[in-house]
């Protein structure tokens, strides 16, 4: 099984774009197994050559990242942050769905504060600031709400954060996102953000709207590993 794995990463270095393409389904598989080594590897293998596969990387980064900083992995963050910041860069000159952008823009910030908390009173605003223009860039963008969700739900009550401002705002984000079908399939932002909203709702003490989400989540995906083995066992414990 490991042999084929890296076998197709080696044709997706070779071969043609669309051989490429396979790589959102390994990326899919790889969050859906909480395998973050093969998802590092497949990001590694990826060869981005137009803005469409580009702005992809940056989503894969931005999913590595996100991991790396929530197991103390700051210096191998820091290596994908930078990455993935020069890829915005160069998707900006080309004037490429400055939403999403912005969007990615407000995460980053996120993870730097991540990376060093005492930034926080200093570059905190940015965050907003970005999430705010990608929403008004394009108000259909379930990204960007996802950004503003992220913001209110893990900033500190005493500087206007709110769980509950929060869950709502993923809540607005799923809406979105679930208007469009063709984004549904192999999307691993699509169960993360179910994961959060299970989470806002477990830690809300709302445990039968977080069981309602787990089975959600499960049905699109039973093998989701984070939902079946973590969180649906500890909300079924609080039921």
């Amino acid at each position: 099984m490991e042999r084929a794995k890296y076998i197709l990463i080696a044709l997706c270095v070779s071969l043609s774009v669309a051989v490429c393409g396979q790589a959102e389904g390994d990326v899919y598989k790889a969050y859906v197994q909480g395998n973050m080594g093969a998802w590092k590897t497949y990001i590694d293998a990826y060869k981005a050559t137009s803005n469409e596969q580009k702005l992809s990387l940056v989503n894969y980064q931005y999913g590595y990242i996100g991991y790396c900083i929530d197991n103390d992995k700051d210096d191998e963050a820091e290596k994908y942050l930078k990455k993935a910041k020069a890829l915005v860069v160069e998707l900006e000159k080309q004037s490429y769905k400055s939403s999403m952008l912005n969007a990615y823009k407000s995460a980053f910030v996120g993870f730097e504060i991540g990376l060093s908390p005492y930034k926080a009173p200093f570059i905190g605003q940015e965050s907003i600031d970005f999430a705010q223009k990608s929403v008004g860039q394009d108000a259909a963008n379930y990204f960007a709400y996802v950004q503003m969700g992220n913001i209110a739900y893990y900033r500190p009550a005493a500087f206007g954060g709110s769980k509950s401002e929060g869950l709502k705002q993923y809540l607005k984000a799923l809406a979105l996102l679930e208007k469009n079908s063709a984004l549904l399939k192999n999307n691993w932002n699509y169960l993360n953000l179910l994961g959060s909203i299970i989470m806002g709702y477990y830690e809300l003490e709302q445990y039968e709207n977080a069981k309602k989400y787990c089975i959600k989540a499960l049905t699109i995906e039973p093998n989701f590993v984070w939902v079946k083995n973590e969180l649906y066992p500890q909300v079924k414990k609080k039921l």
